[in-house]
């Protein structure tokens, strides 16, 4: 399976990174399997970051290896996948034992949902039925070094060139 990776710089060396950002699934190396999803992260990770240009690396993945990890899937948002997103964002110190955690971005559109669910205005029930509709992205968040074992560069490609 062929998974897209969007950032400022060439990455021909996948890595977890230590980062204060409290992202969906936790600290991980993150891609997708949408083409344009990457392409929005890797002009947004430009534009954040403020250097670099916008790049797609791509990978093969090797689902045989799928067996071996602790994987934590998420097909769709539900109230499994708003607890877990939730405390990744919310609770510094929240862990896990997965080694891949595949399932829906929250991303720009879906957040101010989130937000009223993080401040108790909708609960989990009604906040899933508003992000259903939104036919959200995948995402890849590679947990471990095992995991990225997985992973063999495919090619690169960098956009606006």
């Amino acid at each position: 399976m062929k998974l897209y990776h969007g950032s400022n710089i060439i990455v021909d060396n996948p890595k977890i990174l230590q980062t204060d950002r409290r992202l969906d699934f936790g600290m991980g190396f993150y891609l997708t399997s949408s083409y344009k999803q990457a392409e929005r992260w890797s002009l947004l990770t430009v534009k954040r970051r403020a250097k670099g240009s916008p790049v797609i690396t791509s990978f093969d993945f090797d689902e045989k290896m799928l067996s071996s990890l602790k994987v934590i899937k998420f097909d769709s948002p539900s109230a499994e996948w708003l607890k877990f997103v939730s405390n990744n964002r919310n609770i510094k110190e929240f862990m896990d034992d997965s080694d891949l955690v595949i399932g829906p971005v929250a991303n720009d559109k879906t957040m101010p949902v989130i937000r009223l669910y993080f401040s108790g205005i909708y609960d989990e029930a009604e906040t899933v039925k508003r992000l259903l509709p939104q036919k959200l992205k995948d995402q890849y968040a590679f947990k471990s070094e095992k995991a990225l074992k997985a992973l063999t560069l495919s090619e690169v490609f960098e956009i606006g060139k």
